[in-house]
């Protein structure tokens, strides 16, 4: 039975959290590659109590974060946006449709960046921020996680759909160099009545080349472990399972802003559905910093097998709330440094 009902469910929600997500790999004419992430992020201020924001007192709340990353050259450029101004008409169209000004961006004698994300057809993006401007296409229908759209874990629920096969098209900024790109993405859009906690997140989104598309993770309350994952095939007909096993399988990176050590290369093994895949990063200094929130976002290259078959892919990987060991204001301190030193 399905729970979500699309393309209405694109839209906004009256619901405690949602965001919109994007993700992607990229090249130039040249070969030369690149990754992206752009989030868009929508809460109940007085529900979800996310510490950095939760005595702000205004009720409907917008953030955005977004990393661009040059892979060839191994420079990241994050962005985290901790507020967003949006426009009158947003969230007003059939389909989803949001123009806005983040807090970080200044206006000058050049004037400023507006920030959009604009279901431009079902299932259609363009997605704009002051260093990508992109449309994407998917060429599959919407995966639906745990075959519903609706996901249970022991301490949550959410709504939760993807668009696993996006032809991207467009430009990249990066410093005063404005690019031509193609590229494959991926789009998560979720939201659920829940409220924050210090959970931790290990996600994975995997696109490999025989067009089997894979969205799998473990979130742990701390009290129970839930792995989950559903998969898209060809065809487009879809299966789920929980028998998932995630092992680090090699190098992590520690961050020299907060201490967290990421692990860099994992083992991902659906035993009932003929999957073993190795997954490792493209980049390590992805790590993106919240307020007190660090997690890791960033692009993967996948090997492996398929039913013994030999397979080979990309990806992107989140993991979120793995342990800090520095103090707050070393993190501010380190943040001021950086910036000073460029």
């Amino acid at each position: 039975m399905k729970l979500v009902n699309l393309p209405q469910d694109g839209n906004k929600h009256k619901c405690n959290v949602e965001w919109w997500y994007f993700n992607g790999l990229l090249q130039d004419k040249s070969g030369h590659r690149y990754s992206f992430m752009d989030c868009f992020f929508s809460v109940d201020n007085k529900k979800v109590n996310i510490p950095i924001i939760s005595k702000i007192p205004k009720k409907d709340f917008y953030f955005a974060h977004s990393i661009l990353s040059d892979l060839d050259k191994q420079k990241s450029y994050p962005q985290i946006n901790y507020y967003a101004v949006t426009s009158r008409d947003s969230f007003e169209r059939p389909l989803f449709f949001v123009n806005y000004l983040s807090f970080k961006e200044s206006v000058s004698l050049k004037g400023y960046c507006n920030n959009l994300i604009e279901e431009i057809a079902p299932f259609d993006y363009h997605i704009k921020t002051s260093d990508i401007d992109l449309i994407l296409k998917s060429n599959k229908a919407p995966l639906l996680e745990a075959g519903t759209g609706f996901i249970k874990l022991n301490s949550k629920t959410s709504y939760y759909y993807s668009l696993t096969d996006l032809s991207i098209t467009g430009k990249i900024t990066i410093g005063k160099n404005i690019i031509d790109v193609t590229g494959k993405g991926w789009f998560d859009h979720q939201w659920a009545n829940t409220k924050f906690t210090n959970d931790k997140w290990t996600w994975f989104s995997i696109q490999l080349d025989n067009n089997i598309e894979i969205v799998c993770y473990e979130y742990d309350d701390f009290k129970v472990k839930d792995r989950q994952a559903t998969i898209i095939y060809k065809d487009g007909k879809q299966s789920y399972t929980e028998k998932v096993d995630l092992i680090p399988a090699g190098e992590s990176w520690k961050s020299a802003d907060s201490g967290a050590i990421y692990p860099m290369d994992w083992q991902i093994k659906l035993p009932d559905k003929g999957f073993d895949l190795r997954v490792s990063t493209l980049i390590h200094e992805q790590e993106m910093l919240f307020g007190n929130i660090n997690y890791w976002e960033g692009p993967l290259r996948v090997t492996g097998t398929c039913h013994g078959k030999k397979v080979k892919g990309q990806g992107f990987m989140e993991l979120v709330g793995y342990p800090v060991t520095k103090s707050k204001l070393q993190i501010l301190e380190n943040r001021i440094w950086k910036k000073i030193s460029k």
